[in-house]
Parts: structure tokens; sequence; C-alpha cells
């Protein structure tokens, strides 16, 4: 059966490299077995949400290549909510809780003081009727929570393999807050039933979570996805991404003119026993991914890593592909061809193009040499004309390797590096290249 799979993000802030690894996953399988791929905007939370983040996160996985064959707004679907919500109440599974922060908290802190688990103790199931209305009269309101089994939840998982959280060791989760919010549980199982979800993949971070999440399921009448958890992306040297996810935003790495296909290339083979390498066509990557690859160590994302491989990606790139972005830098074919292996952003071309058809202040390390090169050179310049004019120049002067090639490169480009000479020379064209190495601007 083809699957079915959905990218859930929150529209409070901006994507970054963790949540669109997994968007990435996610999208992979779908489009390598010709599945589903949806788009669940998270906006419960109507405080926070704005239709500003939404339309970025839209946005960047645009960008990115990654197109989404259905959208679905939570906040459209209340309705499903409270019916599932009145459906569990009814089963005796969804229970109003009345404690405060401040009293859960010390609930907690005499359970580890008691060397027990601080798990939640279930007081508000002795309340009585009576006990709920004083309460309320009080003008406290309920938080609901869901009633767990208290038994071990097991299920196969693609990643990890057979997994066992035991409920009994986990607190009966809050579904709803006090204001009537639903928090993420309830609406994601209500929505995977409803949109035929077949396979969530996700951090492992939400392994726990996972288990609460099947006997919701099973209560509300529906059938548990196929379940898979990565794991976490973490820094170079092991660290924590969260204070750093500012800098690692899709949006900056788009203003920092990174390639998406380079970002897409990393984040489907980090954690996996794949080697990356860049790789611009996505269907291609769906047709590699293997959750038989994925391993279970931390993912270590490495900036530098995405540097390299953004230059390797545009060393490859074929005309036709970046055509249209080049010509705002007035880039043709045999520029791009001629400078594409020394770049690392597209944006690099612009100096070669103004290095080739502008002016530059050519640097002269010694003039009488430049001189005789300049006499060498002939009136029409091809391929081979780079060859001669060095051949040629050594004959006459007796110099060769760097003291034969860097003032010549010095003077023509003004840098003392940069792309090979045969391919740059006949596109400076004779009568330019016969004034720089002469020390004139040109």
């Amino acid at each position: 059966m083809a699957p079915t799979v959905r990218f859930a993000p929150s529209p409070t802030g901006k994507l970054h490299v963790g949540n669109v690894r997994a968007a990435l996953w996610n999208w992979l399988l779908a489009r390598r077995d010709g599945g589903k791929f949806v788009l669940r905007i998270d906006d419960t939370d109507q405080e926070r949400s704005t239709k500003e983040y939404e339309d970025a996160i839209k946005r960047d996985l645009e960008w990115l290549g990654l197109n989404w064959d259905e959208t679905v707004n939570q906040s459209d679907r209340f309705g499903r909510y409270d019916a599932a919500k009145e459906r569990l109440i009814d089963a005796g599974l969804l229970y109003p809780c009345y404690e405060t922060a401040e009293e859960l908290d010390r609930k907690r802190k005499l359970q580890r003081a008691r060397g027990l688990p601080p798990v939640y103790d279930r007081g508000a199931l002795d309340l009585s009727d009576a006990d709920k209305a004083q309460l309320e009269a009080e003008g406290r309101k309920p938080h609901w929570r869901f009633k767990l089994s208290q038994k071990p939840v097991v299920w196969s998982d693609l990643i990890r393999g057979e997994t066992t959280v035991d409920t009994a060791s986990v607190s009966d989760p809050v579904l709803i807050r006090e204001d009537g919010m639903y928090l993420y549980t309830l609406p994601s199982c209500v929505d995977d039933i409803d949109l035929g979800v077949t396979h969530v993949m996700r951090g492992e971070d939400h392994v726990t979570n996972t288990g609460v999440q099947i006997e919701i399921f099973g209560a509300l009448g529906g059938e548990s996805p196929t379940f898979a958890h990565h794991s976490l992306l973490v820094g170079k040297y092991g660290e924590g991404l969260s204070k750093r996810f500012g800098s690692l935003s899709i949006e900056a790495m788009r203003e920092a003119e990174l390639e998406p296909g380079a970002i897409t290339s990393l984040l489907a083979k980090l954690g996996t026993a794949d080697p990356v390498v860049p790789v611009a066509d996505l269907a291609a990557l769906a047709k590699s991914f293997d959750f038989d690859r994925v391993g279970r160590a931390p993912a270590r994302f490495d900036m530098a890593e995405l540097e390299a491989l953004n230059g390797k990606l545009l060393h490859d790139t074929d005309y036709s592909v970046v055509a249209k972005r080049l010509s705002a830098f007035d880039a043709d074919e045999a520029l791009w061809f001629a400078v594409r292996g020394n770049i690392e952003r597209l944006s690099d071309v612009e100096q070669w193009a103004q290095i080739v058809r502008g002016e530059i202040d050519p640097v002269i390390e010694d003039k009488a040499f430049t001189d005789e090169a300049a006499a060498l050179v002939p009136d029409s310049l091809d391929a081979e004309s780079w060859g001669a004019l060095a051949n040629a120049l050594k004959e006459k002067t007796g110099a060769k390797g760097k003291k034969l090639f860097m003032p010549l490169r010095l003077a023509l480009t003004g840098q003392p590096h940069g792309p090979e000479m045969a391919a740059l020379f006949p596109l400076i064209g004779a009568e330019k290249a016969r004034a720089r190495l002469r020390g004139e601007r040109a």
C-alpha cells in the first residue's frame, strides 16, 4: 500500500534544519513509494501561531523542492477534536483534574524525596461530583488527562526495531489545558486517523509520546500508523543545536545563498550509513532512501560540511539549471563552465564576470616579463591559446612553473588564484589581455 505521511510544523517560528530533516525524510518515503505527503499546520495555539510563519514555512518547503499533496490546518478542525474529547469522556478515559501547577510541582517533589518516580498519582479520579462542583465554585477550571492502561505498549519501529513503553511509568498525559486549548497529542491522533496516515516518522524524543498515542488511537477506534523514530541532530562536537536555530533556519541559509540541493543532500544522509554526496535531483534521493541504512547514533550537523557540499554541487551543475539566475550577472554558458569549479556560492560568478568583461587594475610584478607576454598574444584566442602562449614565453624567457604562470595570472585577472587560465584567457580576449599585460587598466 502506498504510504501517506505528514509533516506537521507549528507556525510559531521559522523552519530549521532539525524539523526540515524530518520533513525531508517523510517526503522521500512518500515519493519513493508513490505515496502522499500531507502538510499539516499545527496551529491550535492561536495566540502564538501566525499566518506570517505559516506562509514562511510553505515558502521554505517550496524553495527546497518539498511539494505537498494536501494541506490541513488544525485550526479548522476543532469540531473533530471536540467529538473525540466527548468520545473519550464517555469511555471513561478522559478525566478532569483540578490541581494547580504549584500543587503538581509539590507532589513531584514529595515523590522524588521518597525515591518514587514523579508520575501523576491520579488523585483526581477520587473526586466526587460534589468535590468537583466545590472546586469549580472556587474558580478552578479543570485540565483533562487521558487514562493510560498502565501496561506495556509494544510496536515494531522501522528504525529502532521492537520498542516498548511501559505506560505504568508515565503520567496520564494532559490532552486539554485549563483554558480549553488542545495540546499536541489528541489532535495529532485524530488527524492521523482522519487523513489515513500510514507512517509517522519523527525524532526519537517522541518515543514515549508514541506509546501514549498508540493507546489513544485504540481508544478512538483507529489503527496505529507504522512508526519510525530517527536520531536527533547535534552539532559537530555533539552539542545541542537549539540555541543556534536562528542561524540554522532555512530562511537564513537561503539568505546566505546556499543551494537547496546542498541542504537536502546533506540532511537526507545525516544519520545513515550512506556517504554524503551532492545530489540535486530529489527524485534520485528518494530512490536511495532506505530504513535499513539509518543508524541510531546522533546525527552530527556541521555547517562547514554544508558549505563544502554547496561548492561541490555547483561544480557539477549544468548551465541550463542556473541560466536564469546567472543572467543577473551577465554570465553566459562559456563563463559558467570556466568558473564553476572555483566558486562556493552562485553569486561568486559576478566577480569573475567583472574580471572577464569589465576593467581591472592589473598586478604587475615583472614589467619586462609581462611586456614580452603581451607581444606574444595572437589576434584570435581559443582553447589552445593559453598553452601556446605559455610555451612560447617559456622558450623565450626560460621561466617555468610559478615564475611563469603567476605573473600572467596577476596581470590578467588581478587575482593570485582562480579558474583555469586556459578557459578564462579566450573570454578576456586578445585586446584586453595585451593591455593588461602591459599594465594598463582594461
